[in-house]
């Protein structure tokens, strides 16, 4: 079966705390890992879609490398920047970087998947996280446990309506001690 048979797919793809959080108590990501072994070029060449909240939209959406950053960071942007982009918002609207959903998240993620293409990338916020799986619309978990225990912060699921039952279908252990699971909706 081609990609262009097929729905596609929402991926929720998380770096996550030992403890839980996708960031500190102030917003902080820098304990996120990313070394070459986990390719995460080849995530991005997956995908062609890209679901932001309008909060994570206004802080990562348009962010652009600095002079100093590695070659590979600045590959990474590029390819973040070469995906079209969905902003769930309930206040802002078009951009010519975006394109806006304001209402009816169901319905809109259901064309979107029915639309021939890659699959597409949850990014988040931890409020979009939350309605997305509460709608069931995410059909893959991509979580990158790192080795640190923040203690306080951002959790990772919060306010999650229902029991979900997952499959796990891959694991991956990197040098770093980074693990990432992979489970797709039962």
């Amino acid at each position: 079966m081609s990609n262009s048979d097929k729905q596609r797919k929402v991926i929720l793809d998380l770096a996550v705390s030992l403890d839980g959080y996708i960031e500190g108590k102030n917003g902080e990501v820098d304990w996120c890992i990313m070394e070459p072994d986990m390719d995460f070029t080849k995530f991005l060449d997956q995908i062609d879609t890209i679901l932001y909240g309008r909060k994570s939209y206004d802080l990562w959406g348009q962010y652009l490398p600095k002079p100093g950053d590695s070659d590979t960071d600045k590959e990474i942007w590029e390819l973040v920047h070469s995906k079209e982009k969905y902003v769930f918002s309930r206040t802002k609207k078009e951009t010519d970087q975006a394109i806006f959903i304001n209402d009816q998240i169901f319905e809109e993620v259901m064309k979107l998947k029915s639309k021939s293409g890659k699959d597409m990338w949850l990014y988040g916020g931890a409020s979009l996280i939350t309605t997305f799986i509460n709608l069931g619309l995410v059909d893959e978990y991509r979580l990158s446990i790192h080795p640190v225990i923040l203690g306080e912060g951002k959790p990772m699921f919060i306010d999650i309506s229902q029991r979900l039952n997952l499959k796990l279908v891959h694991t991956r252990t990197f040098t770093s001690g980074v693990v990432q699971l992979i489970y797709h909706q039962l």
